[in-house]
């Protein structure tokens, strides 16, 4: 990544000279391999030279700089679509063919010619045009890019393309903006990123325009940076940008997505080696055959027209199309239960996976912050039904639903609603998550806003770890009372007062630890915690209690889970989220247990290739992951010969889910992810991977009946064509007749064997090894077997 910045940090004599050399489009640093903290730190500390500069850059240096970096944009190779429709002419069944048609032209055989041509292009067309739809990918990235940017250049803000941006331009970020490149803060109000698209955890990344002392290299870590793609759900801040296009951290992922290709898929493999057996032994029986007529001195011309003979009774001309209509059955069968598949011979695959990779928010959780659970410094504790922002709920006090609001828990949902910047609207939540979680709560209460005037807000920062507001009102009179939410350990520090069944008492240390004791027991539960309390003195406050918050796990969820583990079919857990939550959501669902291992993205990092191939045997959660991390796991898995499936929602699954055997999206994803996938769950209804399990493995099952079909006929036409030229009899099939009898005769016979329906011990069963072959001992003697019958008979007839 280049980071614009001093190239020398410790040789620069006066600071003024130092900005006019930035402001001039020099002191550009050289590439590095990827983001990391120490770099862009660096850059950060250099870049606080520029604060002092109001005007931005000036027109002249623009250009400049822009022949250096390019523009802030992505640029995918479109690759022109015949070219495309040529490749999809490269497989040894296809030329075969070909190979035949133009055997067939040479002796003027015109007829045998356009038939085997109409066959080639019928089979080939139904594949191109689902594979050139399928391959987008790269191209969703650009709708992470806003297409403008509030940028300060010779000292007047405007509004630019965002593709105009070059590293040193001042921009502003606000409530709504997406961040047009990567940015270094020079300062901020207040402001908060949703990152979970791109980092995977729920919690808004809190930032500051402060350097940061101490780094371990990790992104996340980088709060004084806000990079491209990510969405400001709070606040409002001002920086200078520090890279753009492919030298941004989404440039990462990008560079990534381009240099993976997806996998073939294990029918595709079998396919494949079926035709190569097949050509193999075509071409050596029709050498065989050939090399006979010539020692027995028959014409050249008649030896041709039997070899196309031989070729196509050889190649079962039906078999792609039956098998592309199969798959494509199976496909509208997904679709009305709401999972799109976007490549057919995918919905093969799942019958054949044995290890399924999940993303935890937004697929095993709801992504909705919910507050579950409520401590009131009265000593009781509520919990509450419904989950999200929109779900109505219940409150439960020992056991027993309340028809109303007791009076200790409606303070703490009245100032957890006064400290709040968010609000809920029809269907949908605006601003921070956790904020949005008290104003769900508050709604559950049943409680009236009253009218209030916010004098002050003080922001939440990391230093500080809590949120406060001074409100006047009826109740808090004219001077105001400030309400304040944070981290438990910040805000009872502030308080020296409790409020005990609406009467105030003194809160001693004992108190506290009773209070942070109770905190560190759902905090091992993986739920945050967040305190809250009200006074008119910031040093003098009274505290009323905490509540418990989690991102709660999706109804279908858990059978699901249950269901997948029937099946054999191991889960792994991949999330940005921390150890405690991560191993929390395991335990609860049951696929992480005490000869499982939880292993970090810092471990992955310190692993060899083969050290993490042999740990993923036992590995059940991998968290504080990047988008590295995961497609490292998916191919440490791969290399132990795995059939991995992946769910994910967000850019950061994106380079994953294009890695994996087989991606699953998140109908509620971003575009990024779902042109990744290879299938869509519309409804994000993860039971829907079941039935494509179930679906895949009858698919398999079908395909084996009709193989066998079709092979028998083309054994059979085979066999009969090579036992005519030996015996110097006149063949009973021209090219044209076999080339029918494969296609039209065999065709709708074989297709009513693919559209069995399913065998619930099949579908049950675990499972299939990869390199199971369709094609194996059992099925050729009986496809031996039906070929005998049938030669028979024909020749009998013939006679």
């Amino acid at each position: 990544m280049k980071c614009f910045g001093r190239s020398d940090s410790s040789d620069s004599s006066d600071e003024s000279t130092e900005k006019d050399r930035i402001n001039d489009g020099q002191g550009l640093q050289s590439p590095t391999d990827r983001v990391k903290g120490e770099v862009l730190e660096h850059a950060a500390r250099d870049l606080m030279f520029y604060s002092g500069q109001e005007k931005g850059l000036q027109t002249g240096v623009v250009t400049r700089i822009r022949d250096e970096f390019g523009w802030n944009e992505f640029v995918t190779e479109d690759t022109h679509w015949i070219f495309k429709l040529l490749d999809s002419f490269k497989d040894p069944l296809i030329i075969m063919l070909f190979v035949s048609a133009l055997i067939s032209v040479i002796t003027q055989q015109y007829d045998d010619a356009l038939s085997i041509t109409i066959a080639v292009i019928i089979v080939t067309l139904v594949g191109f045009v689902q594979e050139y739809r399928s391959e987008k990918s790269l191209e969703a990235l650009n709708n992470l890019v806003p297409p403008t940017a509030h940028c300060i250049r010779n000292g007047v803000k405007e509004d630019i393309l965002a593709r105009e941006l070059v590293p040193g331009d001042v921009v502003e970020v606000g409530l709504g903006d997406r961040v047009p490149a990567d940015v270094r803060l020079l300062e901020c109000a207040g402001l908060e990123l949703d990152e979970s698209s791109f980092t995977g955890e729920t919690v808004p990344c809190i930032k500051q325009a402060e350097p940061i002392v101490t780094l371990k290299g990790e992104v996340s870590e980088l709060t004084n940076i806000v990079f491209m793609g990510t969405l400001v759900c709070n606040g409002h801040g001002r920086g200078v940008v520090i890279g753009t296009g492919y030298n941004t951290q989404f440039g990462e992922i990008f560079n990534m997505m381009e240099s993976e290709e997806t996998p073939k898929t294990p029918l595709q493999k079998n396919m494949d080696k079926l035709g190569k057996h097949l050509s193999f032994i075509s071409f050596g029986v029709i050498g065989v055959i050939l090399l006979v007529g010539f020692i027995k001195g028959q014409p050249f011309q008649d030896m041709l027209t039997i070899g196309v003979s031989l070729a196509v009774a050889a190649i079962p001309e039906g078999l792609p199309i039956v098998v592309t209509v199969t798959l494509a059955l199976g496909v509208i069968r997904m679709s009305k239960k709401e999972a799109i598949v976007r490549k057919l011979p995918s919905v093969e695959t799942l019958g054949c996976v044995n290890v399924l990779c999940v993303d935890k928010t937004g697929t095993l959780t709801k992504n909705e912050m919910t507050v579950t659970k409520a401590h009131t410094a009265s000593g009781n504790t509520y919990t509450f039904t419904g989950t999200g922002y929109f779900e109505p709920g219940r409150v439960i006090h020992d056991g027993r639903a309340l028809s109303y609001c007791p009076e200790d828990l409606a303070v703490i949902g009245k100032v957890g609603r006064l400290c709040n910047n968010s609000h809920i609207s029809g269907d949908k939540m605006f601003g921070n998550p956790t904020d949005g979680a008290l104003v769900a709560l508050y709604n559950k209460l049943g409680l009236t806003t009253e009218p209030v005037t916010r004098l002050e807000e003080i922001p939440f920062t990391h230093e500080r770890k809590w949120m406060g507001v001074k409100c006047a009102g009826d109740q808090a009179g004219a001077e105001g009372v400030y309400y304040v939410k944070g981290a438990p350990e910040n805000v009872l520090k502030l308080c020296t007062h409790q409020l005990v069944r609406g009467t105030l008492h003194a809160l001693t240390d004992d108190d506290k630890d009773s209070v942070l004791e109770q905190i560190q027991v759902n905090e091992a539960l993986g739920m945050r915690a967040l305190s809250f309390c009200y006074g008119s003195d910031l040093k003098n406050l009274v505290y009323v209690g905490n509540v418990a918050i989690m991102d709660p796990i999706r109804n279908e969820v858990p059978e699901t889970v249950h269901t997948l583990h029937q099946n054999s079919i191991r889960l792994v857990m991949i999330t940005g989220d921390s150890k405690n939550i991560a191993v929390s959501i395991g335990n609860k669902l049951g696929f992480h247990g005490p000869n499982n291992v939880a292993i970090s993205g810092d471990m992955i990092d310190n692993m060899t290739d083969q050290g993490l191939c042999d740990m993923m045997m036992n590995v059940s959660i991998v968290y504080r992951s990047s988008p590295r991390h995961k497609m490292k796991v998916i191919k440490a898995l791969q290399e132990r010969k795995e059939i991995v499936a992946m769910t994910g929602d967000g850019v950061n699954d994106a380079v994953a889910l294009k890695c994996a055997d087989i991606g699953i999206a998140m109908g509620k994803g971003t575009d990024v992810c779902k042109e990744a996938a290879e299938m869509v769950l519309v409804n994000d209804d993860m039971s829907a991977i079941v039935e494509a399990v179930r679906e895949g493995k009858n698919i398999f099952s079908n395909i084996k009946n009709f193989v066998r079909f079709q092979l028998s006929t083309s054994v059979s036409a085979l066999t009969l064509i090579a036992l005519t030229t030996l015996w110097n009899i006149p063949p009973p099939l021209n090219p044209m007749q076999i080339l029918w009898i494969n296609i039209i005769m065999d065709g709708p016979p074989a297709q009513s064997l693919g559209v069995e329906p399913m065998d619930n011990e099949k579908c049950n069963s675990p499972p299939r090894h990869p390199k199971t072959q369709v094609v194996n001992k059992a099925m050729l003697l009986r496809v031996c077997l039906s070929a005998s019958c049938i030669i028979t008979g024909t020749l009998w007839i013939f006679k």
